[in-house]
């Protein structure tokens, strides 16, 4: 029996130093960041008191995720991980656009913590120096001139912590996770002080923008957000001492602590608003994040109630407005530079993002284009409020392929031995597929514009420079065939509702349809046999997107203010088709190269030993 798949050199470096409380730490401290500060706000404006239901559900929904990941990390512990599976079960193509995919969210989610930082410390920066660091607007507040240059300045700073290396990474971390966590619980605790019961049954009612935001809620807000630090547990799995221990317990027991954490910060914010500190009509709910509250949610909460104790709590959350961002950033650039690793690893990035660091045991490289990537998202996104739907959308598609890995390994790896096994992945494997793409589509049209238009670039990424690199394709042809399609891609999106609008919805998106699949179908045919099978085994997550971003233009989460599909049909239809391209997903995984290249002769290490130290035949 096979024990576990061999291993990478670089995968050798890189030191398995973390146990399995480290590692829970670890994604305990990537959770409890800017989102706790932030989406109190956010997801009210959207819900009202009913965003209580939407911390619950979402909570749900990840567990369900990470209950899939948990039988594949713990069966194959890879540092990287999220990234490197989807290329076992799909192949390279498929591989590549979640590997960029991830990319998006990943460069994305430490820019948000940058700007959770200057955000909430923007108020007392102003006091004592003059210097205006945000300005509030039509989205929220966006960041001025001096504030993206503050936003930088964290983001190297989460760049030298991560140089120091995943031994200071993991026992530090560990001291800023504790302090983390006590002080939500302290805030939550205080703000009872000034519970107000007439918030969740006045100003509109629990539910005051109708149970469709519920669900709004958990995509555009924060709410996934803030939680998905349980896929550090995954990509931080390679270093840890017992891996099938410490995944299980970093990715499910995480999101337990912090779900509770947070349906107490809820509910005791909302019991705390006072709308006329907010200086907006009680039951505005919609316009909290342009009100006065919208830079320092809890702060303002905890100062305006007027009780000396709770004002003086309010300067040690300021404390922590730094403290839990930055703590959360740099495990985030930790782990966008190891989802580089893992695709230098699958030969889909240069060898170099693949190399680490003798000294510090870290993917140097992927730590420098995590700092440059993130940092120019703070341009078309100046504001945290700005960018955590496109950060939220981008991720839960990666999401997509954790639900098809266990029924499709099962079949394809059944030699392989499995730590954790999935129990009722009967129902749990598609349950996790339709929380990720459920997700996606409550994210709503104007999210979706944007996704869409960055996702499908990966079209041209893959046939100019990975087919190429992999004999899939002539690199002449790659070439001309990924120009081509972006000379085409980048005005179209101009035209469409990202840009101009100049083309009516429909003609835009069958345009879009016909040069996707055009683009794919041209390099099916130029493509050697493995390279059919490959785009054929992604054919369903091309057709899922473009199915659920024409149902978002008409659903209850669209534009139209009366939508042809309304809540709740549309939101069983997306169902519907979520389900329908799970069993498309399964049928279409297969025994690809990368998985029939691994070893199935190693030996069973000894039991002090981790399957990790199983040596490597490169595929």
């Amino acid at each position: 029996m096979t024990h576990g798949p061999p291993r990478t050199d670089s995968d050798r470096q890189l030191r398995r130093e973390l146990s399995s409380q480290q590692l829970m730490f670890i994604s305990i401290g990537s959770m409890v960041g800017s989102g706790w500060m932030f989406a109190v706000l956010s997801a009210g404006a959207v819900a009202g008191p009913a965003v209580i239901v939407s911390w619950t559900l979402a909570a749900g929904l990840i567990i369900a995720m990470a209950l899939n990941y948990a039988e594949t990390a713990t069966m194959l512990p890879r540092t990287g991980g999220i990234i490197r599976y989807p290329y076992l079960t799909h192949g390279r193509f498929f591989g590549f656009m979640m590997s960029w995919t991830l990319i998006l969210a990943g460069v994305t989610t430490v820019s948000m913590e940058a700007l959770g930082v200057v955000q909430y410390s923007a108020g007392y920066v102003e006091r004592w120096t003059g210097v205006r660091l945000v300005a509030a607007d039509g989205a929220g507040t966006s960041l001025t001139g001096p504030g993206i240059a503050c936003a930088i300045t964290m983001m190297l700073f989460f760049f030298a912590l991560n140089v120091v290396g995943v031994r200071f990474l993991g026992r530090f971390n560990q001291w800023i996770t504790w302090w983390k966590l006590v002080i939500p619980v302290l805030t939550f605790t205080l703000l009872f002080f000034t519970f107000k019961g007439s918030n969740f049954t006045g100003q509109g009612g629990f539910a005051p923008n109708g149970s469709g935001a519920i669900f709004n809620a958990v995509a555009v807000s924060g709410i996934v957000f803030a939680f998905q630090g349980f896929r550090e547990g995954i990509n931080f799995g390679g270093e840890a001492r017992n891996p099938q221990r410490a995944i299980l317990l970093a990715t499910v027991g995480s999101v337990l602590v912090t779900a509770v954490l947070y349906v107490l910060l809820q509910i005791s914010f909302i019991g705390a608003i006072d709308w006329e500190s907010m200086g907006l009509t009680p039951g505005h709910w919609s316009q909290m994040t342009s009100g006065a509250w919208a830079g320092q949610p809890l702060f303002e909460a905890l100062d305006s109630s007027g009780i000396a104790l709770l004002g003086a709590f309010g300067s040690v959350l300021l404390v922590d407005a730094v403290i839990s961002p930055a703590g959360s950033g740099w495990l985030y650039m930790g782990d966008g530079a190891r989802g580089l690793y893992g695709m230098a690893v699958q030969r889909s990035l240069p060898k170099a993002f693949a190399k680490v660091s003798p000294r510090t045991g870290v993917p140097w490289l992927g730590l420098v284009a995590n700092l440059v990537l993130g940092c120019l998202f703070f341009l078309p996104f100046p504001g945290w409020y700005q960018l955590i739907g496109f950060t939220t959308a981008t991720a839960s598609l990666t999401y997509l392929a954790g639900g098809p890995q266990v029924p499709i390994l099962r079949r394809t790896a059944p030699e392989l031995e499995r730590p954790f096994r999935l129990r009722g992945s009967a129902v749990m494997s598609p349950l996790g597929f339709l929380a990720a793409s459920m997700v996606v589509y409550w994210a709503g049209f104007p999210v979706l514009c944007g996704v869409v238009a960055s996702f499908f670039v990966a079209v041209a990424l893959y046939a100019g420079i990975q087919a190429p690199a992999h004999g899939r394709i002539r690199l002449r042809s790659g070439l001309m065939l990924g120009a081509g399609f972006l000379l085409v891609w980048i005005p179209l999106q101009v035209a469409g509702p990202l840009g101009r609008s100049v083309l009516p919805f429909p003609i835009f998106w069958a345009s879009c349809a016909a040069l996707i699949g055009g683009a794919l179908l041209t390099v099916w045919q130029v493509s050697d046999e493995q390279g059919r099978q490959e785009i054929t085994a992604a054919w369903w997550v091309v057709a899922l997107v473009m199915a659920l971003f024409l149902l978002s233009r008409y659903g209850a989460y669209g534009p139209q203010p009366t939508a042809p599909f309304p809540f709740p049909y549309d939101t069983l239809l997306a169902a519907g088709i979520g389900l329908a391209a799970y069993y498309w997903a399964v049928r279409s995984g297969y025994r690809t190269p990368d998985l029939a290249g691994l070893r199935s002769d190693a030996p069973i290490p000894a039991a002090t030993q981790s399957p990790e130290r199983t040596p490597l035949r490169t595929p």
